[in-house]
């Protein structure tokens, strides 16, 4: 038995909950992964795990091994990767979660660079607004927008994720141009609505020491932020949208500009990692590279105003 690989299954199954999940993130057999378990109990005549036919737990003893194999598995890999740091180029799978819209219109475009200068390096990119537990998702790090509330992470300001309330120039055409929020109950507005409780999020606007704050009528709700870029593309409603994509957008002249002396407030962006792992070569030049990335985006970071345009 390979002890450092059953050490790390063990790992896996109790940050999923599983053997079965711990098994499918690290590509073997369930079957395998069962036997492992086994066998790595026999040899430390212990039970490391309660099994029923609905759910694992970790007892005790199991518990105790967990936070000893952790930290061996790191200095493991700490001390593989000083061997390999001056000769090795960090290579391996990298699991990255980042809001949609980001990664279509600031990360994907610029990941040729990220190959060119990293070629052994793979990179799953998921779109994901959700903030998911990054251990039990087996995710190295990810980009999250909104404060971080989580233990367990470490978390490294990036940026800002500015937005700014749009609508398409054949909407504004139909049903005129809205001059204060409160307006916005005359109008469709299309909203966002929470995965969790299925409610629409309220909109927030601040000009100065004023700021309103209301959930407004509106008979579309969406979760996929392409879907929502798209509807308010389409005419479908008043929306409130990242300002680097309004920008693309009424550049394009698909989207226009409402309300441009009333802004929501904006959201931290950070990246995220779990605390008490090591971090691996390849996240780490990740990270650098991504936070040098948003740092010099100038629609992330808005160093530019958004241009105006007559209203209709």
């Amino acid at each position: 038995m390979d002890k450092l690989q059953a050490m790390a299954l063990f790992v896996r199954v109790v940050e999923t909950g599983g053997i079965t999940r711990a098994a499918d993130s690290l590509g073997i057999p369930p079957a395998t992964a069962s036997t492992l378990i086994r066998k790595l109990e026999t040899q430390l005549k212990v039970r490391l795990l309660n099994r029923t036919t609905r759910r694992v737990s970790v007892t005790p003893d199991g518990q105790a091994y967990y936070a000893h194999a952790v930290a061996i598995l790191d200095q493991v890999q700490e001390a593989e990767e000083a061997l390999l740091q001056h000769q090795a180029a960090p290579r391996g799978r990298l699991r990255v979660d980042v809001p949609t819209l980001i990664a279509r219109a600031v990360i994907v475009p610029a990941l040729p660079g990220l190959f060119s200068r990293y070629p052994e390096l793979e990179l799953a990119l998921a779109g994901n607004e959700r903030h998911v537990d990054l251990v039990e998702a087996g995710i190295d790090c990810a980009l999250w927008a909104g404060e971080v509330e989580y233990p367990g992470l470490v978390a490294r300001r990036v940026g800002s994720l500015y937005f700014a309330t749009c609508a398409a120039p054949a909407y504004l055409a139909e049903h005129g141009m809205p001059r204060h929020p409160h307006e916005l109950r005359q109008h469709h507005c299309l909203n966002h609505f929470s995965p969790r409780t299925g409610d629409n999020v309220g909109w927030t606007f601040s000009k100065g020491a004023e700021r309103v704050q209301a959930l407004f009528p509106g008979h579309l709700a969406l979760e996929d932020e392409n879907s929502y870029v798209a509807a308010a593309e389409a005419g479908l409603g008043i929306a409130q949208v990242p300002a680097f994509i309004l920008k693309e957008a009424m550049e394009r002249g698909t989207l226009q500009l409402v309300l441009g002396d009333w802004f929501p407030e904006p959201l931290a962006l950070s990246i995220v990692y779990p605390q008490n792992r090591h971090l691996s070569r390849k996240v780490r030049v990740f990270v650098d590279w991504l936070a040098q990335l948003l740092d010099a985006h100038d629609g992330i970071q808005l160093r530019s105003t958004l241009p105006r345009r007559a209203h209709p």
